[in-house]
């Protein structure tokens, strides 16, 4: 089939490199994001979809609006069979759905009708699901509720973080939207109505959302920082400035007055929420429940460092606590 691909960061990039390897299929065009300010210097850089697609030299669509003239009128003189979409990131109205004979298909990593919206997989991480997925559809203008062509399961480990599971599916994801798109063209594959039954929605997680709050439980704390790493980055104050938090590890409660593995003060299992116990190689925060021990750590303005490594430089003292 003709394709134009829909996608914009990294996350759509092995979905756009499976269909460029495709025999059975040609990728006339890609549709993108603007090129955006990123990194310290805050220089425009196009997205990651349309770099790959300069280097293959396929045309690169930027409309600030997916509905405006212009883009619609070349989408028509392009004539796609079919738009796949992944992490496009726009909003497609009617007048775009209706171009392509088989319609926009979108690669959403959920196990649909759960988890629809912007964030499935930080909410997958945050409520602590044991089994997500992925799942191809026909975009419809409900949101993410289009008919499913077919889906794929993956485990959510313990340690994940929304970076490594969504690293994961974004590559067996790329596999099913392959093999649905090779179906749709034969014939063989129909599509399936969702479930009214079990859905969930995932809206965007703000920086707000990723604050940490130490009087939620420690498995709450935890799920929360892996669910909001990389992006937007879980945080806490400490002396009124921002420190912003890598994964936690859950630490095993502590008997009081007993000997702590971490090798702390005694009775670590009663420290108040937000309270700090540093050692020579560990940091251990409380929680409402037990305390969770810091991984890395980065102050406001500053590298990347290790928890003991931050505690040694501010010098923390059993007085300080997180806010």
């Amino acid at each position: 089939m003709r394709l134009v691909f829909a996608g914009t960061p990294d996350t759509a990039l092995p979905s756009l490199r499976a269909l460029l390897d495709s025999p059975r299929h040609e990728v006339a065009a890609v549709v993108t994001r603007p090129d955006a300010q990123s990194g310290r210097g805050r220089k425009v850089h196009p997205s990651p979809v349309a770099q790959l697609a300069d280097e293959v030299g396929i045309e690169v669509l930027r409309p600030a609006k997916a509905g405006d003239p212009d883009f619609l009128d070349r989408l028509r003189e392009i004539g796609p069979d079919c738009c796949p979409v992944v992490a496009y990131g726009a909003l497609l109205p009617q007048s775009a759905l209706d171009i392509p004979p088989h319609g926009w298909i979108n690669l959403h990593f959920s196990l649909l009708p759960a988890w629809r919206g912007a964030a499935p997989v930080q909410h997958a991480v945050l409520h602590g699901d044991e089994i997500t997925g992925a799942a191809t559809f026909r975009i419809v203008k409900e949101l993410d509720a289009g008919p499913v062509f077919g889906v794929v399961t993956e485990r959510v480990r313990a340690d994940d973080t929304s970076g490594d599971l969504l690293g994961r599916l974004a590559e067996s994801g790329a596999e099913l939207l392959l093999a649905t798109l090779d179906g749709i063209e034969d014939g063989t594959l129909e599509a399936r109505e969702q479930p009214q039954d079990g859905v969930s929605l995932a809206p965007k997680i703000g920086v707000d959302d990723a604050r940490v709050d130490w009087t939620a439980p420690a498995l709450r704390v935890d799920r929360l920082v892996r669910a909001c790493t990389p992006a937007p980055g879980a945080w806490t104050e400490f002396r009124g400035q921002r420190v912003k938090l890598g994964p936690v590890r859950l630490a095993p409660a502590v008997e009081p007055h007993s000997a702590d593995p971490h090798g702390v003060e005694h009775g670590v299992d009663r420290l108040g929420p937000g309270e700090i116990r540093a050692a020579k190689n560990s940091v251990l925060v409380g929680t409402a429940t037990h305390p969770v021990e810091l991984g890395e750590v980065q102050p406001q303005g500053k590298r990347v460092m290790t928890a003991a490594e931050w505690a040694r430089g501010v010098r923390v003292t059993d007085q300080d606590r997180l806010d």
